[in-house]
């Protein structure tokens, strides 16, 4: 019995301790810091969005006119999303990020135009030291304080729960982080 509770043990801790050079990785909820390649990931929160609220309006700004409408069965969900650099080189954020559901189903985010100032956008390189958002800007200022990464989901994959996000790193060789979102 003693045996049975140290291994127990053992098995709980490594959970609580990935391997941070493992070719996946895993955070099993939003909040939790993740180490993805050289930088830290961390989902501050994840919520459909409501274009009728004054709030989400803002969020939903320069959306690419082909991409503007909502089919019946889909919804606006975004993933407000932080990353640090804390080595001492600047470093590119990830550009292969997705969200998918239990039935394997993946969507994409869309590339939101330069007018939305809330936008994810993986640009050459974070400084060293580094966060995005960057301090002082509209995306940190938000009591999310992450950048928006904007989905269109379907009804059936937000039924379709837990949904991951998958975010795939620029080192090689790359490695994937999956992060369940808080729906």
């Amino acid at each position: 019995m003693f045996a049975a509770l140290l291994a127990s043990g053992g098995l709980a801790a490594c959970g609580k301790h990935p391997d941070e050079n493992a070719r996946v990785v895993r955070a099993e909820t939003e909040g939790l810091y993740l180490t993805i390649g050289e930088l830290k990931y961390q989902v501050q929160v994840s919520r459909q969005l409501n274009p009728h609220d004054a709030q989400d309006r803002s969020l939903l700004v320069g959306i690419p006119e082909s991409e503007r409408d909502l089919e019946a069965d889909e919804v606006w969900f975004g993933v407000f999303l932080r990353v640090q650099n804390e080595t001492d080189e600047a470093l590119p954020p990830a550009s292969d990020i997705k969200i998918v559901d239990t039935q394997e189903e993946t969507f994409r985010p869309l590339r939101l135009e330069d007018t939305n100032l809330f936008a994810y956008r993986s640009r050459p390189f974070i400084p060293a030291g580094h966060i995005l958002p960057e301090l002082d800007t509209p995306a940190y200022d938000t009591a999310a304080q992450g950048s928006l990464v904007l989905f269109k989901l379907t009804l059936t994959a937000l039924g379709n729960r837990p949904l991951e996000l998958e975010i795939e790193s620029h080192t090689v060789p790359p490695q994937t982080g999956i992060i369940g979102l808080d729906v």
